[in-house]
């Protein structure tokens, strides 16, 4: 068969996903959950109209998943919160069941490519399986960035509440001014604990809740501070100076070191994609090379023994440029 039937094949595949989940969307949108929610609310607010939904509440629920009976699936999952706790402080509006559909999709799309590549089907399934995780490394980047986007905003909030405090305002207060004047990602997080201050919310709670929701050291430190003033007083204010001095101090040593080690971090990149590039481009060029590497039973140890030590090497310089502060 041609290349041309093969392409029209993962073409025509692509199509029927697409659309499979524009039905499911469109489905979703009108008699979903979120949509009955919606027609309830407005026979609610109309004249005359029979209340018999559910109540309203002001506490946010976050739902796995849209259909319930992968809600309780994915419940039976051990350690799902953890994932699900990761995609909420990546910033992400995919849910667990979308996460885990777009992995499967990744999957079957690097399976379709089986019949264009002349690799053996179990390093295929062995490559579609690693690619599946794609979408799980995307989450975790995004979780990294938007942490350390935090972790950068963080000093300048600590000075805001401190120059609150000093202006004679409530710490409540001063963390609503801070949720209304810094931008995302570390605003709309202290907004919320605002928010759940003025719901009743105990302050020791809501704090917590902020620690919890934004696993940073320095903001964990900063939430320990004000917890432990509260119980044996002291000048807060001054205590948030420190604090904020000392987390900027902390951020310009870490820079420093990033670009000390920027080299070997440089280097460990490229010395980890060099034989994966390599070995791709020569079996694109001439297939018959690499083909002695899983037909010979040598070239298959060969292959584990170097994949094994490029492991150990990538863990090793991981752990030399990788300096905590």
């Amino acid at each position: 068969m041609s290349t041309i039937f093969y392409a029209f094949g993962i073409l025509l595949f692509v199509a029927v996903v697409l659309c499979v989940e524009g039905i499911y969307l469109w489905w979703n949108n009108v008699h979903g959950p979120a949509a009955r929610r919606i027609e309830a609310r407005l026979r609610a607010l109309s004249a005359g109209g029979h209340v018999n939904a559910e109540r309203l509440s002001i506490l946010k629920k976050r739902m796995l998943s849209d259909s319930p009976r992968m809600q309780k699936l994915l419940m039976s999952v051990p350690r799902i919160g953890m994932l699900d706790r990761w995609l909420e402080q990546s910033g992400s509006t995919w849910s667990v069941a979308q996460l885990f559909g777009y992995c499967g999709l990744v999957v079957l799309c690097t399976v379709a490519l089986v019949p264009l590549l002349p690799v053996p089907l179990p390093i295929m399934l062995a490559g579609a399986s690693l690619a599946g995780v794609l979408p799980v490394l995307h989450v975790i980047r995004l979780r990294h960035k938007r942490l350390k986007q935090m972790e950068t905003q963080l000093p300048d909030a600590v000075d805001m509440i401190s120059r609150a405090l000093r202006a004679g305002h409530a710490f409540s207060g001063a963390l609503g001014m801070v949720g209304e004047e810094m931008k995302a990602p570390i605003g709309p997080e202290f907004r919320t604990t605002f928010e759940e201050i003025n719901y009743g919310v105990a302050l020791d709670e809501a704090m917590t809740n902020l620690a919890i929701r934004v696993p940073i050291n320095d903001l964990r430190y900063f939430v320990i501070a004000v917890l432990i003033q509260r119980e044996s007083g002291g000048n807060l204010a001054e205590i948030l100076d420190t604090i904020g001095n000392l987390v900027r101090d902390r951020l310009k040593l870490f820079d420093k070191i990033r670009v000390l080690s920027a080299e070997g971090r440089l280097s460990a990149w490229i010395l980890g994609l060099l034989p994966f590039c390599t070995a791709g481009l020569i079996l694109v060029v001439n297939p018959d090379f690499m083909r002695v590497l899983w037909e010979d039973p040598m070239g298959l140890k060969m292959v584990s023994g170097a994949l094994v030590s490029m492991f150990m090497g990538v863990l090793w310089m991981r752990k030399i440029i990788r300096i905590r502060v």
